[in-house]
């Protein structure tokens, strides 16, 4: 049995990374492959169109040029496209996330790469674009938004993270687990993640940390930080919303002037409401003007600030979708 036919057309954008790395001679891996060069080493991907944005290592990735990437694979969705974007993992959720906050159709746009470098016994990337491909090109897809696929998994760009440094089953969701699968071009959504409302934002160029809370935290990396003048901050909660109490009174304090976003901790966190009430807790955290935003990962949660912030979009709003 053939597989199915895929209902749009489909554009590779190559963004670097792995899945575009080859080495030579014994040395380490390098870019080498441009998004034609990505479709021939894969072979039998007819009719796919390719374009190279940037070739860049994931970690080498900034937020301008994350911007161009999403802005890139946003416009070719909203021509009615199926897009698949090429990345390097290190970075991968957020562009990929940014892209979500942008992507404002119903054509999937699909983020995969490699562990393994191209030149390498084994490698991955190859499956992995043949796997995003068919799920890009295909009916089921259609109106998920954004999407991770990588080691067959389907992903929301939400829920996605990178949680293994060197398997093929780098990425996984574990809020929620996968959206569906993918296999002989054969794809399955058994889910879908609620979509966030399109922001659009004219620059990323805004500093924004992530502050981790910590056993025995007297607030001195929270004080140093906000010496410098942060235009938004990103704070990462111990268990369902908790921080010493003088820690939490500095924040709230500080989110009368800046917006900070609160995550949790633990990979499958959420802000409680009320279940704790010593000085400290969720409840004094949702008394204040912080934004909770436990659903996303702080990585992810300060990139959807930064393009809030670009859009002059109201954080509160923005993350409500968040807050689970």
């Amino acid at each position: 049995m053939k597989a199915p036919t895929a209902v749009r057309p489909v554009r590779v954008l190559a963004a670097g990374g792995t899945i575009a790395m080859a080495s030579h001679d014994g040395g380490g891996a390098t870019p080498q492959l441009d998004a034609r060069e990505l479709l021939a080493a894969a072979g039998g991907l007819t009719g796919v169109e390719a374009e190279t944005i940037t070739s860049l290592p994931g970690a080498h990735m900034t937020p301008a040029e994350m911007l161009r990437v999403a802005r890139a694979a946003r416009d070719a969705a909203r021509a009615g496209t199926g897009v698949v974007v090429t990345h390097g993992t290190d970075t991968l959720e957020e562009t990929a996330l940014l892209c979500d906050v942008l992507h404002d159709s119903d054509t999937p746009v699909v983020f995969t790469g490699a562990i393994r470098p191209a030149s390498a016994e084994g490698a991955d990337g190859p499956a992995n674009l043949h796997d995003a491909v068919a799920v890009a090109g295909s009916e089921e897809a259609a109106g998920t938004g954004v999407l991770v696929v990588f080691g067959a998994e389907i992903h929301h760009a939400r829920c996605a993270r990178k949680t293994d440094s060197i398997s093929p089953t780098a990425f996984a969701s574990p809020q929620s687990g996968p959206v569906g699968r993918v296999g002989d071009g054969r794809v399955a959504v058994w889910s879908r993640v609620p979509r966030n409302d399109p922001l659009d934002p004219g620059k990323l160029d805004f500093n924004v940390p992530i502050v981790p809370a910590f056993a025995g935290d007297d607030s001195t990396l929270a004080r140093a930080v906000l010496e410098t003048r942060p235009d938004g901050v990103v704070l990462v909660t111990l268990g369902a919303g908790h921080l010493p109490a003088a820690v939490l009174a500095l924040w709230a304090e500080a989110a009368e002037r800046i917006p900070v976003v609160a995550c949790c901790r633990p990979e499958r966190g959420a802000l409680l409401y009320e279940t704790y009430g010593f000085d400290g807790s969720e409840q004094d955290l949702r008394a204040s003007t912080i934004v909770p935003a436990a659903f996303l990962s702080p990585q992810a949660a300060r990139i959807k600030l930064m393009a809030c912030l670009g859009a002059g979009a109201d954080p509160r709003v923005a993350f409500a979708i968040d807050d689970a």
